[in-house]
């Protein structure tokens, strides 16, 4: 079974943790990556393609060194491969325009203000994750436990990926 990975990208070592931290619970069904700069997370989705796994989500700030949050998104949504990746920029810097660019080039799915309730950015990680899974077409059932479980129910029911015969 291939792996879906969650990809945290952050210049800052203390917000990377915090990230992880918070959304620790899904690191059995889904492996947390983090990479402090877009060029090591380049190198990052560079492997997870490269070993023929996914990358489900990718949790991003903005404003670092070399190229900001927004342009690896955009970047990142061009690739086949991770048209289905979910893309949520995670700052307190991202200005209107770089937002609004976010979501018509890179397709960005969620905007998280820092600072955020650790709550909040795990049940947005669950959403996103949970939309992942189902527009992929994975197999829902092993990520039950650890997502929306309704949501991936009725995405069973209606698409009779499961049934009692």
């Amino acid at each position: 079974m291939k792996k879906i990975y969650i990809l945290c990208v952050d210049d800052e070592p203390e917000v990377l943790q915090a990230v992880e931290q918070n959304i620790a619970e899904l690191e059995d069904s889904f492996p947390i990556l983090t990479a402090e700069s877009s060029d090591e997370a380049r190198t990052l989705v560079k492997h997870i393609a490269d070993e023929g796994n996914l990358l489900g989500l990718v949790l991003c700030d903005h404003v670092m060194p070399g190229d900001n949050g927004v342009d690896f998104l955009i970047e990142l949504d061009k690739e086949d491969v991770f048209y289905n990746t979910r893309k949520v920029l995670v700052t307190g810097q991202a200005g209107l325009d770089a937002t609004v660019k976010a979501v018509n080039e890179g397709r960005l799915n969620h905007y998280v203000a820092k600072p955020w309730q650790a709550e909040e950015l795990i049940k947005i990680a669950k959403d996103q994750l949970t939309q992942f899974v189902i527009r992929s077409k994975i197999n829902p059932l092993p990520y039950m436990m650890s997502l929306d479980a309704e949501k991936l129910s009725e995405y069973i029911r209606t698409e009779g990926i499961v049934t009692d015969r």
